[in-house]
């Protein structure tokens, strides 16, 4: 098996790379939108009731 982003061999601590430096480097490119998860369907723009709290379940300050 062979890291992901330099094809190095695999180090035990840091599977599937070989070193920090490649796992902080992966970790990057999914925060910066590099990579996406497809999706087979499209999410609605608004969910019906997704603001309103059920009764009896009010905010407690």
């Amino acid at each position: 098996m062979s890291c992901p982003i330099c094809k190095k061999p695999v180090a035990k601590g840091y599977a599937p790379f070989c070193s920090k430096r490649c796992a902080d480097l992966d970790l990057w490119r999914w925060l910066n939108g590099a990579y996406s998860v497809p999706c087979d369907e499209e999410l609605p723009e608004e969910i019906e009731g997704s603001d309103q709290r059920p009764e009896g379940r009010g905010t407690r300050h």
